[in-house]
Order: structure tokens, then sequence, then C-alpha cells
């Protein structure tokens, strides 16, 4: 038995099987320009719709990164669309497919498994010849066998797991490429869209450009190492022939019910229309401080040492915009959900309330069971679904702990906001600045991605620690250039006269005017 043997096996077995089937085998369905969707919706976003039909495509990525659940999701989507089936399974058994399937709640009894193990073909007379090598006979037989089951359930869908147990039996690459190529001519006349699996497993560098040139699309998941946490996963398109793609890194999770994919966010695709109009704190010695209050669709930036009352300050927004029948969401980082509620509900600012009327959320986030793709996911849904309307992220230091490197941060930052800000929706983020009094720090410069920046600072005066709060730059507002003083004292929330008698407040030590030029006289 020679190559060309092997490479004629395909053709061999699709003439002899066609007639039992009726037509000839050559007969392709009517090939169309649809999409099928991939059953889960931030995949079928990436790729405009879904897969194109009737095409073949590479999914890659090594061992435990999704491949065989992203898979089967794109199999049971075709059977609940009533589209024939198969998946050929050559590395796992069914049982094995059965009991991943159970652990997401998945009922497969309607998806057709083939399984071609290499125990199941050691027991078959083909593999007894001793005149040819062993990897000729077994693929001769392979594929004979599951084209034969193709040609007579005719499938809509067809998965191929894996490459890695084709490459095996071919032995070399010439033969290896061979079959590729016939299996793709093979599915191509038959207008199947085909999902091969490839756990990047084989021997020797030039597997992967081979695969990669031969399929139609190619899928790539990956884990990204993390030194604490979970977890980071990721997926890209490398190439999608002749079709439009969402280029770049998506980040994707595998939960209980399959794989969530997460798609990069991009402002240019969201470009509502909203009112231009002022968000109150009810606090009006504030608002006269922001030139009024907070402008819809903008990003506002609040600074300060810890403790300095920023986290309330946004707290109040939010709950002012709840109070309005507005939608208000609350991401803290920092603190537990019933620590900030009950000090906040000590300074009136009454969040619980707000939460009963069904108007505002607050989630405590853990960073390091998050990725930064699956929280901007998370933000642009509430902003879809329920029309999310003011936002606060409390703080960009524990969100930061999510992200790999500084500079993807300010990445992410900023295609969110401003995708937040094309939607109408006010965004609210806290920085806790490295210091108490004095010269204070920030661990990251981020300023010049919001529209407005609060600062807050506590200063000394006479052997008291007092706060005071002014607006360093707001783009939509004519706003004040005063510096007032804020305080939390009693059940309330305070913001004075401006502290026209101190002279370097912001530096945490300053001197108090009035006292200096008396003494001067």
């Amino acid at each position: 038995m020679n190559d060309d043997a092997v490479g004629k096996g395909v053709d061999g077995v699709s003439a002899g099987s066609g007639a039992e089937v009726g037509g000839s085998a050559g007969a392709a369905r009517t090939r169309s320009d649809a999409r099928l969707s991939t059953g889960i919706a931030g995949l079928d976003s990436i790729l405009h719709g879904g897969l194109p039909a009737g095409q073949m495509y590479l999914l890659e990525g090594d061992p435990g990164t999704g491949k065989t659940t992203l898979a089967m999701q794109f199999i049971m989507e075709g059977t609940a669309k009533g589209e024939q089936g198969l998946y050929i399974t050559l590395s796992e058994t069914k049982d094995e497919l059965q009991m991943a399937a159970d652990s997401h709640g998945w009922d497969i009894s309607g998806v057709v498994v083939l399984e071609l193990t290499s125990d199941e073909l050691a027991g078959s007379e083909e593999t007894q010849y001793t005149v040819f090598h062993p990897s000729e006979v077994e693929l001769v037989a392979t594929m004979r066998k599951m084209l034969a089951e193709v040609e007579r359930l005719q499938p809509r869908r067809v998965v191929f797991d894996s490459l890695s147990e084709l490459r095996l039996l071919a032995g070399d690459s010439v033969r290896y490429r061979r079959q590729l190529l016939s299996l793709k001519s093979f599915f191509a006349k038959r207008d199947m869209t085909v999902v091969i699996l490839d756990d990047r497993t084989g021997d020797g560098q030039g597997h992967d450009k081979q695969l990669q040139s031969i399929a139609h699309g190619v899928l790539r998941l990956e884990k990204l190492p993390r030194e604490y946490g979970v977890t980071r996963r990721n997926v890209e398109i490398l190439k999608l022939r002749g079709s439009k793609y969402r280029e770049g890194y998506h980040d994707y999770t595998i939960e209980h019910g399959g794989v969530a994919v997460y798609p990069r966010v991009i402002a240019g695709d969201h470009d509502d229309g909203f009112e231009d109009e002022k968000l109150s704190s009810n606090l009006p010695e504030l608002d006269r401080l922001l030139g009024g209050g907070l402008q819809r669709g903008t990003s506002n930036l609040i600074i300060g040492p810890t403790g300095a009352g920023k986290s309330t300050i946004s707290a109040l927004y939010a709950t002012e915009a709840a109070r309005r029948g507005e939608r208000a969401t609350i991401f803290t980082f920092d603190e537990s959900v019933k620590t900030l509620t009950s000090r906040c509900l000590r300074l009136g600012v009454d969040l619980e309330e707000s939460m009963r009327s069904g108007l505002m959320q607050v989630h405590q986030v853990d960073p390091a069971e998050l990725s930064p793709g699956q929280f901007a996911g998370r933000i642009m849904e509430a902003v879809d679904r329920e029309g999310l309307k003011v936002l606060v992220i409390d703080s960009l230091n524990g969100f930061m702990h999510a992200m790999v490197g500084e500079n993807e941060l300010v990445l992410h930052m900023h295609e969110l906001l401003a995708a937040l800000n094309c939607r109408g929706v006010t965004t609210i983020i806290t920085l806790a600045q490295h210091g108490l009094v004095g010269s204070m720090q920030s661990p990251m410069d981020v300023s010049y991605l919001a529209d407005c920046v609060i600062v807050i600072r506590y200063f000394e005066d006479h052997g008291e620690v007092r706060q005071a709060i002014s607006v360093l730059k707001n783009r939509s507002a004519e706003h004040e250039r005063a510096i007032r003083e804020l305080r939390f004292e009693g059940n309330r929330i305070s913001v004075g006269k401006p502290l026209t008698a101190f002279q370097g407040i912001l530096t945490g030590v300053p001197v108090y005017v009035e006292e200096t030029l008396t003494a001067e006289a």
C-alpha cells in the first residue's frame, strides 16, 4: 500500500457509498452564504454572526483550553435547530464525552457520536497484516469507517476530535497533509461545515502552519499564566477567509453550561444618542463645585488617600440616580457589600433602600476570580439588557490587580469608558493614592481618561485632621476653582464654603494665611 492508495481511500469510500443515500457521490447540496451559529453568543459576535457555512475550520489550543466543550456547543446548536450533526472522536470515548456533557447539564441524546479508538482498530482484521506498516492499514480503516458514516448521515455539522490521532496514523508529514486535503475536498463537495480540533501536541514545528494554510478559518484558544487566582483564557481568530471578524484577543471562561466568550469592547460599536443633562448629588455645594453636577455620558475620576470619602461620594451619586428612577450599579473591589451599605447608611446614604427598589445593584468583585474582558462583558450586558445609566467602579486599584500588565489596564479602561460614554452611561471611578498626608502618588496615571477629576485631601488645621474636596478638571462644564471642606459627621455629608483662609491645602500641610498676615502686621 502506497501513499496514493491512502489518498484514494477517501474517494473510494465516497464513491461506493454515494449510491446508498441516493444520487451521485459528487452531488453537493446548494451552497449558501449563511453563517452557522456556534451556540456561544460572544463568539458569534466576534465572528459577525457565526462561521460561514460549508467550510473547514481549525480549532487549536493546548490540552485543557476547552476545545471539546466549544465543539460540543457547536454541534448541539445545530441539533437544536434541526440540523444533523456528527461528532467523530479518536481521542475520547463516548463515556468521557457523556461525563463532560453531564458536568455542564447538557442533554446530548440527539447528538450522533462516532467513536474511533485505537483499541477498536487494533482488533480489526485490517490491522493484522504484516506486509504493510500498521499506520497505513489503520489510517485507511479509520478513514473508510468515518466517511461511510458521513455518507450515511449526510450531516450539516461535523466535529473531528482530534488531529493528533490522525497525525499519528498518517506516519509522515506528506501523507498527513495529503489526507487533510482529501478530507477538505470531501466535505466541501457535500457543503458540510467541519470543525477540526488540534491540541498542538504533534511532533515537528511545521504542522501548525500546514493546518492553518489548509483550513478556511483558524480559532486559537490559549491559557495565560497568572501568579495568583483563576486561569485567564483568551480566544483569537487567526484567520477567516473572505469574512470580517473582530480582531485581537477576547477573554473567555469555562463555566457550568459551557464556554462563555466576552468580545473585546470597541467604542465605535456603541454610539447612541442621549439627552445632554446634569446629574445632581442632592448636595447643592458639591454640584456647584462641579458646575451643576456630573454630566451624563461622561467618565469621572475621584482620587485621594484611603478613607477620605471616595466610595461614599460615589455611592451618593448612584443612590440619587436610583431615586430619579434610573438604574445604577456599584462594583466594589475593596470592601464587602455589607460594610459598604452599613457605612453609607450611617451617613444618610441608604443603598439598601435603593437595592430593594430594584434600581440599584451592588456587586462585590474578587479580582483574583475575574478577567478584565469578563468584567467589561458584565458591564456592557447590564447596559444593553437592563438600561444601566450610572456605574461606579470602586476602585481602580482593585481592578488593576485583575490585569496581567499595567499597560493593558489603560487600554481596557480607555475602550470601556469610551463605549460607556457613547451609550450615555455616567461612570464614576475611584482611585486610592499612596500616602495619607502630604505628597500623594498614584499607582498609575489615568487622569487623562476621565472627563472630570475630583480630588479629596486630608489636611492639618491646629491639631485637627480635616478633609477638602476640589475639582481639578471638568471638560463638560465651567467648574469652580475653589477648594471646599468636606465633612462626614453625624448622619450626613456636607460640603462647606471655600477654604480661603488657607494656602497649600492640597499639600496636606497648609499655612493659615490670616494668622500669618496678622503676625506680619
